[in-house]
């Protein structure tokens, strides 16, 4: 059997200057990455099949950002006051997913925290709601409901999913 000539260049390789984890701890950490985090292809997929998703999606932005647009069926509960009111819209049984504006914000994430902290299950929706009206699902705004076309760049153009 021949080897791949990437195999031993790993000292002059800036990818493989670090090796990758044997297969038994990759797949526990992305085992356990999956049970951290969800994306926006899967929300929008167990909102479309109809009935109740088994979670509550929740948006962890201030209410300027709600207003401006968020997915339908969210429950608006700023990251700031997560911690004196999730016991009063959130039931403790229910596994939540948060999300914020994007990649680049990490209010969803210390939402996340503050759940845990308070004994939710909770994932994170990956992308946030950039990548939700990136990818062309429905949201509202406080002047109704839109949509925009999907990226090309983040979602197949002319197929349901992306096959993932």
């Amino acid at each position: 059997m021949t080897s791949h000539p990437l195999a031993t260049a790993t000292a002059d390789h800036p990818v493989l200057r670090v090796p990758p984890a044997s297969p038994e701890a990759a797949a526990a950490h992305f085992g356990a990455s999956l049970a951290f985090h969800t994306d926006v292809s899967d929300v929008a997929a167990a909102f479309a099949a109809g009935g109740d998703p088994g979670f509550v999606l929740l948006d962890s932005r201030s209410t300027e950002p709600w207003n401006q647009g968020h997915i339908p069926g969210a429950v608006h509960l700023p990251t700031a006051l997560v911690a004196e009111q999730a016991r009063n819209l959130l039931d403790p049984a229910v596994p939540v997913v948060t999300y914020c504006w994007g990649p680049g914000c990490n209010g969803a994430t210390r939402a996340a925290l503050a759940l845990a902290r308070l004994g939710y299950r909770v994932k994170e929706m990956l992308g946030g709601f950039e990548y939700w009206a990136r990818e062309g699902f429905g949201y509202e705004t406080w002047e109704g409901h839109e949509r925009r076309g999907a990226d090309p760049l983040t979602a197949p153009a002319g197929a349901e999913d992306c096959g993932c």
